[in-house]
C-alpha cells in the first residue's frame, strides 16, 4: 500500500515535475489564506491591465488564468503509456512519474484528484497500463482497477529446491537457467550475511544458496538479471527472519548456529506434508543430533537422498524404492544414514513455517516421525516399540507395502 505521506506542490503552475512540499505543510498549519487573498489581489490587478489592450485582453487572460488554475487535461487520453510504482513512493513520486509518461498534464493535477478520493491510498506497487494525457481523476480510477496493474510475476512453492526455482524462473523471464546458476555460485554477492555461513557443530562450512531462495511470490522487474531477481528472493529471507527474530532466537534458545536451524528447517519443510508437524519433526532432529536419546547422532532420512538425485539430473525415489547402494552411499555428501549429524547444506527452500518450527520446535522426546496415512497426517515415537507401531500404522494405512511392511 502506498503511504500518503507529503502532498506539497509549488503554488505556481505545476508543468514540471514536483520540486517543494512546503505547499502541503503550510495549508496543515492554516497559513495558507494569505496567499489566496494575495493571489485574488494579483488576478485582479491583471484585469485592470488587461483593460486597456484591447483585442488582446482575452488572450492575456487566459495566460493568467492558467497560472493559478492546476493544468489538467480534459479528457479520457489516448494511446498507451507503462508506468511504474515503486515501494517507498509517495502520491508526489507518483504523480511525478506519471507527468514525465506524459500521462497527466501537471503533478498538482494528479495530487488533488489523490486528495480528493480516499481511495487514492489503495495504489499499490507495480506497473500500470495507462493512456497519456488523461485527466488526473481518471489516472486514479484506472490505477485503482485490478485490471490496469501488469502483473509479471512468479510463485515459488514452499520446499522447492533452487534448481527447481532456476527453472520456474527461466520459464517466466525467458532468462537461461545457466545464469542464475552462474549467479547462485557466490550467495554472498547475493547479500546472504557471511556470518550465515559458520557451523557450531564442527563440520566444514559448504557454501550453498539454497534455503536462502524465500519461496513467495515475486514481481519481477522489466529487464531484471538473474542475479538481480535472486537477490530479490535472498532480500525477502532477510526480512522475513530479521522479522521473527530467527538468528538471536536460535543462538540464545537452541545454542545453535543459524545456518544449522536453517538446515533444519529444511528438512522439516521437506519432510512434513502439513505445516502442524513441522516444529515437531525440527524437535526430532533435533533429539537426534544434539541429544544422545538416538543410537547414532545420524538423522536417516530419505529426503536428503532424493535431494542428491535431484542435484545430478535425476529423479528421486520413493523410500520403498531407493535401494540400499543408494541409501548407503558413501560417496554421497548428503548421507544421513551413515554420517552423524546435520547434512552440509539445506536441502530445501523452507516457507515461514518450518523457520519457526525450527526456531521455536515444542518440547518433547520423540526420535521418530512418520507419515501414518495417506492424508500427510505425522505420528511420532520416543522409543523402539512406538517406532515398530508407527510402522504398523503406515502399512495398515497403505501408505507403504514395500520393505518397511515386512515385520
Amino acid at each position: 500500500m502506498i503511504d500518503d505521506l507529503d502532498l506539497g506542490f509549488d503554488d505556481a503552475e505545476r508543468g514540471e515535475k514536483g520540486r517543494h512540499r512546503r505547499g502541503a505543510v503550510r495549508k496543515r498549519n492554516g497559513r495558507s489564506g494569505g496567499g489566496r487573498g494575495k493571489t485574488i489581489f494579483a488576478l485582479l490587478m491583471a484585469l485592470v491591465l488587461l483593460g486597456g489592450i484591447g483585442g488582446g485582453a482575452y488572450v492575456g487572460f487566459d495566460r493568467i488564468r492558467n497560472h493559478f488554475v492546476t493544468p489538467d487535461y480534459d479528457g479520457p487520453g489516448s494511446g498507451e503509456a507503462l508506468v511504474e510504482v515503486k515501494a517507498g513512493d509517495t502520491l508526489t513520486d507518483i504523480g511525478n512519474t506519471l507527468y514525465d509518461a506524459g500521462v497527466v498534464k501537471s503533478t498538482k493535477a494528479f495530487i488533488e484528484a489523490a486528495d480528493a478520493n480516499s481511495r487514492s491510498k489503495n495504489i499499490q506497487v507495480g506497473r500500470y497500463k495507462v493512456r497519456k494525457q488523461m485527466k488526473a481523476a481518471d489516472v486514479i480510477t484506472l490505477m485503482l482497477d485490478p485490471k490496469s496493474r501488469v502483473i509479471n510475476g512468479v510463485t515459488i512453492p514452499e520446499g522447492t529446491i533452487s534448481l527447481n526455482i532456476y527453472a520456474l524462473l527461466s520459464k517466466q523471464t525467458k532468462i537461461p537457467v545457466a545464469d542464475f546458476k552462474a549467479a547462485a555460485k557466490d550467495p554472498v554477492a547475493l547479500g546472504v550475511p557471511d556470518f550465515w555461513f559458520k557451523r557450531n557443530d564442527g563440520k566444514k562450512v559448504t557454501r550453498s544458496i539454497e534455503g536462502f531462495l524465500y519461496p513467495a511470490t515475486y514481481e519481477i522487474p522489466p529487464k531484471a538479471t538473474a542475479e538481480q531477481i535472486l537477490k530479490l528472493m535472498v532480500d525477502k529471507f532477510l526480512e522475513v527472519t530479521t522479522q521473527m527474530n530467527f538468528v538471536e532466537t536460535v543462538q540464545k534458545e537452541r545454542a545453535i548456529s543459524p545456518y544449522e536451524a536453517l538446515i533444519a528447517a529444511s528438512v522439516a519443510q521437506a519432510e512434513a506434508v502439513n505445516h502442524v508437524d513441522m516444529p515437531k519433526v525440527a524437535r526430532v532432529i533435533y533429539n537426534r543430533v544434539y541429544t544422545d536419546k538416538y543410537h547414532c547422532k545420524c538423522l536417516e532420512i530419505d529426503s536428503a537422498i532424493n535431494y542428491w538425485l535431484r542435484l545430478q539430473g535425476k529423479d528421486p525415489k520413493d523410500s520403498d524404492v531407493l535401494k540400499q547402494s543408494e541409501i548407503h552411499d558413501l560417496k554421497n555428501p548428503y548421507n544421513t544414514h551413515d554420517v552423524d549429524g546435520l547434512m552440509i547444506t539445506p536441502i530445501s527452500n523452507p516457507g515461514e513455517e518450518a523457520l519457526k518450527g525450527a526456531m521455536d520446535p515444542p518440547a518433547g522426546n520423540w526420535i521418530y516421525f512418520m507419515t501414518i496415512d495417506k492424508k500427510g497426517t505425522m505420528g511420532y515415537g520416543s522409543n523402539d516399540a512406538e517406532y515398530v507401531q508407527l510402522r504398523k500404522t503406515m502399512c495398515q494405512n497403505k501408505v507403504s507395502t514395500g520393505e518397511n511392511c515386512r515385520f
